[in-house]
């Protein structure tokens, strides 16, 4: 039985935003408790994309880079996401670890500050992954 990587992947990435998004929202509403239980959970759910993405790539593909099968005209909009994606999940993942430390230390002023930055770029990059999953598998596979 073959193990649909890419589809699971672009699943870890929903399940992240939306746990993010549910977190927000919590927080906001003053739910501290399943405010740190969704941001962790997030971040679980991040690591362990991050561990099946490069495990797909690096052991499944041999480290092949997967190509872009649409058409001219779409190229430009698909690379652009790509390549906005890619850095900022780079930046991400930092921020959403400092976050959380600054968090579970209850060293909120700071916590908050770095999160106004941290929660919005979380959240593209969730919806980002979804979409270039949706690109390079659903509408246009190779």
């Amino acid at each position: 039985m073959a193990v649909d990587f890419p589809a699971i992947n672009a699943t870890l990435n929903a399940a992240s935003g939306v746990l993010v998004a549910v977190g927000y929202v919590a927080i906001r509403r003053r739910r501290v408790g399943l405010h740190k239980v969704c941001m962790l959970s997030a971040l679980v759910v991040s690591a362990t994309f991050l561990a099946s993405y490069l495990y797909y790539h690096i052991v499944e593909r041999g480290g092949k880079p997967t190509r872009f099968a649409g058409p001219e005209n779409v190229r430009a909009v698909y690379f652009t996401i790509l390549i906005s994606h890619t850095v900022l999940a780079a930046i991400v993942a930092p921020l959403a670890l400092t976050t959380a430390y600054l968090g579970l230390r209850d060293r909120l002023p700071r916590h908050i500050r770095l999160a106004r930055w941290t929660l919005p770029i979380w959240l593209y990059v969730s919806v980002t992954g979804v979409v270039v999953y949706w690109m390079l598998y659903q509408l246009y596979p190779s």
